[in-house]
Parts: C-alpha cells; sequence; structure tokens
C-alpha cells in the first residue's frame, strides 16, 4: 500500500476517533444544562447537538484549518519535509483524541481546542524545535481559562438575577413568564442570527455588510420570538394554586426556552470548536494532494461529514458522564437555571467566534453553571467538583503535548 494511501486512511480513522471525543465530551458539556434541567431528553439532545453541531460548523467555522490559521506554530519550517507535518497532525489527533477519551471516562469537561493546541505543541517542540512554536499565542490562549469562564459566568448571574426579578419573585409568576419569555427567546436567537449572518455566510459565498447582517439576525430573532409567543400562549398550565405547582408551571415555560437555548448552544459550538478539531485532518489530506505545507488548508465537506457522525456517535455512546457532571454535579440545574447558563455561555462564544478570541467552549459553559449556582450563594456549588474541573484543565495542555511526542515517535518510526 502506498504510503499517501496510509496516511489519508490514518487520518480518517483517527479523524473520526477524534470527532467521537468531542461528542462524548465537548457536546456532552454542550448538552448538559439541557438534559440536566430535565428540559431534554438524551435522545432529543442527540439529535439537536447533530443538526446544530453540523450547521455550526459548515455555516460559520468549517473553512480552514485554525490550529493551523491562528498561527499556533510556524509551518514554514517544516517546508522541506511535509511529511513530518503529516506525522504530526497524525500523533496530534490521536493524541487528543486519547486524553478526551481519558477525560471523558471521569467525567472531566476539558477543551478540545486545548487538547489539539497542546498536542500541536508537543510535536513542533520535538520535530522542528521549541522556537517552531508560537508561545504569545499559547499564552493567549491559556489566559481564556480566566477570561471565558469569567465572562459567561458574570452574564449567566445577571441573567438568574434578572429572572427572579422578573418573574419568579412577583405576585404572579406564570403571568410573567408568558410576558417575559418570548423576550429571552428572542434574545437567544439573534445570538444565533448574529453569528450566522456576520460570520458564517462568509464561508459559503455570501457576503453582508454589518448593518445588513444585524437587520438579518433582528427578522430572524422577531420570527422566532414571535412563533415563542405563540406556543408559550397555547400551553395549559396545571390548576392547582400552590406556590409549588405555580413554580412549576414557570420551569415548563422556560423548559421550551432551554431548548431554543440548546440550540444555540450547539450552533454556536460547532462554529467555534468542531471544525477547529477536525482540521489536522484537512492539513493531512492537503499534503498528500498538493506535496507541500499550506498555511491554510480547505475542509471537504466530506471531513465536515465524518466530523458530524462521530460527535453524535460520542454523544450518544459516552457523553453520559460529562452531563452528569456539568448538569447535575457542580449545581442544581432547574430549566430556568439552565436557560441562563446555557444563553450566557452561547452569547460568549458567539462573540469570541466572531472576534477571534481563542476561548474554550468547555470553559464558558461551566463558568455560565457557576454563575447561576453563585446566584443562589456559595453553598450552592460542589466545591470538590469545581477542584477537580479545573485540576483537569490546567493538565489538559501538557498531557496533549506528552502523547503527541510519544505518538509522534512511534508513527515517524513506524512509518518513514
Amino acid at each position: 500500500m502506498e504510503l499517501t494511501v496510509v496516511f489519508v486512511v490514518l487520518a480518517v480513522v483517527f479523524g473520526l476517533y477524534m470527532a467521537w471525543g468531542i461528542g462524548a465530551n465537548d457536546v456532552a458539556n454542550a448538552m448538559a444544562t439541557s438534559v440536566g434541567s430535565g428540559a431534554l431528553t438524551i435522545g432529543a439532545a442527540i439529535v439537536i447537538a447533530g443538526i446544530f453541531e453540523f450547521l455550526g460548523a459548515f455555516l460559520a467555522g468549517g473553512e480552514v484549518t485554525s490550529t493551523i490559521r491562528k498561527g499556533i506554530i510556524d509551518t514554514g519550517l517544516l517546508a522541506d519535509d511535509p511529511n513530518k507535518l503529516v506525522y504530526g497532525m497524525l500523533a496530534s489527533l490521536l493524541a487528543a483524541a486519547v486524553w478526551l477519551t481519558i477525560a471523558s471516562r471521569f467525567g472531566w469537561p476539558v477543551s478540545t481546542t486545548h487538547s489539539i493546541i497542546g498536542a500541536i505543541v508537543g510535536f513542533a517542540a520535538v520535530a522542528v524545535g521549541v522556537d517552531a512554536v508560537k508561545w504569545g499565542e499559547v499564552g493567549s490562549i491559556a489566559a481564556s481559562w480566566v477570561i471565558s469562564p469569567i465572562l459567561a459566568g458574570s452574564m449567566a448571574f445577571l441573567l438568574v438575577l434578572s429572572v427572579q426579578r422578573l418573574i419568579f419573585n412577583t405576585s404572579d409568576p406564570e403571568k410573567y413568564a408568558r410576558r417575559y419569555v418570548p423576550v429571552y427567546i428572542f434574545a437567544t436567537a439573534m445570538v444565533i442570527g448574529l453569528v450566522t449572518f456576520l460570520k458564517g455566510l462568509k464561508h459559503v459565498g455570501l457576503d453582508v455588510s454589518l448593518g445588513q447582517g444585524v437587520g438579518y439576525a433582528f427578522v430572524f430573532a422577531v420570527a422566532v420570538g414571535i412563533i415563542g409567543f405563540v406556543v408559550i400562549r397555547r400551553m395549559r398550565f396545571k390548576p392547582e394554586a400552590t406556590e409549588y405547582f405555580r413554580f412549576a408551571n414557570v420551569e415548563r415555560v422556560f423548559a421550551i426556552l432551554t431548548i431554543v437555548t440548546a440550540c444555540a448552544i450547539a450552533f454556536a459550538h460547532g462554529s467555534n470548536d468542531v471544525a477547529n478539531a477536525i482540521g489536522p485532518v484537512a492539513a493531512v489530506i492537503s499534503v498528500v494532494n498538493t506535496g507541500e505545507v499550506l498555511q491554510t488548508a480547505a475542509v471537504p465537506p466530506w471531513v465536515l461529514l465524518l466530523g458530524a457522525i462521530g460527535i453524535v456517535v460520542g454523544l450518544a455512546t459516552y457523553g453520559y458522564r460529562v452531563m452528569a457532571t456539568v448538569g447535575r454535579n457542580i449545581t442544581a440545574l432547574t430549566p430556568s437555571r439552565g436557560f441562563a447558563a446555557g444563553l450566557a455561555a452561547a452569547t460568549t462564544v458567539a462573540l469570541a467566534s466572531a472576534t477571534g478570541i481563542p476561548i474554550s467552549t468547555t470553559h464558558t459553559l461551566v463558568g455560565g453553571v457557576l454563575g447561576v449556582g453563585l446566584a443562589r450563594g456559595i453553598g450552592a456549588l460542589d466545591l470538590g467538583v469545581i477542584r477537580t474541573i479545573f485540576m483537569s484543565w490546567i493538565i489538559t495542555l501538557p498531557a496533549g503535548a506528552i502523547l503527541s511526542v510519544i505518538f509522534y515517535y512511534i508513527l515517524s518510526g513506524l512509518l518513514s
């Protein structure tokens, strides 16, 4: 068998394994608030994730191998020996996938992007030298460990307070839920619309101005808000007048909103993370096809499909462990709290996707859940679980790097 065929086969196998790991860890924590709050069953979460993750990746994130495009390493130093890049990308895929498998086994919600970046840094350091690594860029990514949870946590905290003030702490929570939840639905749809029209359409050949994009997003959000308004108006609440049931009825309204938010999270995650993770597959295929090291490499549609399939299978087969950690173990979630965490995370990721800030969807969503818990007091959080999550974040980059070095030497030794 020709070496180029071996490269492509390994890239496909490792890419599918990596996509499975994304589903088991990254997508599982993205769906965790909806499943943990009881708004969605695992089966429904799998369907939503499969549809909106793929749409997000295809519309808003699937054009380039962003781990290379972001300048983590100087690929020009590999121009004389393109096969080194192939070995490195294969090793990086396998290393990140193995680390995601380990993390998912223990229910740790870690970052796919950071796993891949750590792996690429590892192979580059041994294959080319530490000077090939752009440490400033790596430092900015490490800083996102702090920035993204704080942004999402602050937003979730404020959303929970707004829900309490506008709905739960009123004389008639059901009445005010009907009034204000469509506004929250509008805000959620606006986030999806802005990402799609301002960033995503460029990848399918349509370019709109800032004003046009905002206008289209506004019209889309109004339409979704109206649909939400009609659905909520037609809901029939339980007639019991006790405080418990009044709040239970309100949570039923928020369950609808949580489903909309789950769509936003899946779409935002697809736009920011999924294409990044399958980027190494495209890099390998590009080297095989051209024999050259390119700074950017188009992601073929079949690679996106490969990623979508792996993601759904990973979520369905192994995602329950991370779902339990984020959706139940950090703090108790209801549909209203799950909505606040989800919308805060989706908005933060959407802003990052539009501005190019390298943040982690995982860290962002965990930050949103922490913000929701803090709104109820520090006692509402399981600090032991949080401590374990933070430790898993810290070791993700070095773990990816070490595994990548090991696999790089094994692959280059076997295939050279």
